[in-house]
């Protein structure tokens, strides 16, 4: 039987991620929320392409968002270091 792959995480998991870095009420697009929603789509599609190799469409969007990722960890790192730090570990990224 074919596993489908859905590259959207589901809206259980995107709002228990927006719970957790969210820094205000009802922020819902702040950075770390962006990274955090963008750590957890790398996850699917990562598990995604360990059954399907030659998926080189998901490749090449997994390839965007690691990029999109690194960016606004940049960004991030740029503003406030500290709050840099406690994300990604919170997150379990490497530098």
């Amino acid at each position: 039987m074919l596993k489908l792959c859905t590259t959207m995480i589901s809206k259980e998991k995107k709002t228990s991620v927006i719970g957790k870095l969210k820094t205000s009420s009802k922020d819902t697009g702040s950075a770390h929320v962006q990274i955090g929603i963008l750590t957890e789509r790398i996850k699917e599609i990562t598990e995604h392409l360990g059954f399907n190799k030659h998926d080189f469409m998901a490749r090449r969007g997994l390839l965007q968002m690691v990029g999109k990722r690194r960016r606004l960890l940049k960004y991030v790192a740029s503003k406030n270091s500290d709050s840099y730090l406690s994300l990604i570990k919170e997150l379990g990224i490497r530098k």
